[in-house]
């Protein structure tokens, strides 16, 4: 379901979003190590039995990683990516729809940006911003 988030109550989900943001980038880590080990398969060996069982993991760890995906974005943040670690919540500020975005590895919602500006426009949230929702 969806719903703006005020800064305190992003802060509040933050610990969760992290551990499911954490498994869905251990899943994408797994996609990229079997899509590596299935190019090197095709190029060294002969063995299409290999291959084909290389290929089903592949697809298997795509689909854990979209249902990571899922999972995390059902918190009701979206994912801005998954390998630079940029997550955004729906929020408002007076009457104009923005995000209060978190980057993998900060501890808390210190930042919003306007809905076209993305990571390079970052603004700090003040700490009596009561325009935030």
């Amino acid at each position: 379901m969806f719903s703006f988030f005020t800064t305190t109550e992003a802060n509040d989900a933050l610990p969760g979003v992290i551990k499911k943001f954490e498994n869905a980038l251990a899943k994408k880590n797994e996609v990229s190590k079997l899509e590596e080990q299935l190019q090197i398969s095709f190029s060294t060996t002969n063995s299409f039995e290999e291959y084909v069982t290389l290929k089903q993991n592949l697809n298997s760890a795509i689909t854990k990683f979209y249902e990571s995906l899922e999972i995390l974005e059902n918190t009701g943040v979206v994912v801005k990516s998954i390998e630079q670690g940029l997550l955004d919540f729906p929020s408002k500020r007076f009457d104009e729809e923005v995000w209060l975005c978190w980057k993998y590895g900060e501890t808390e919602i210190k930042f919003w940006h306007e809905k076209d500006s993305g990571f390079m426009g970052r603004k700090p949230v003040e700490v009596s911003d009561e325009s935030l929702i």
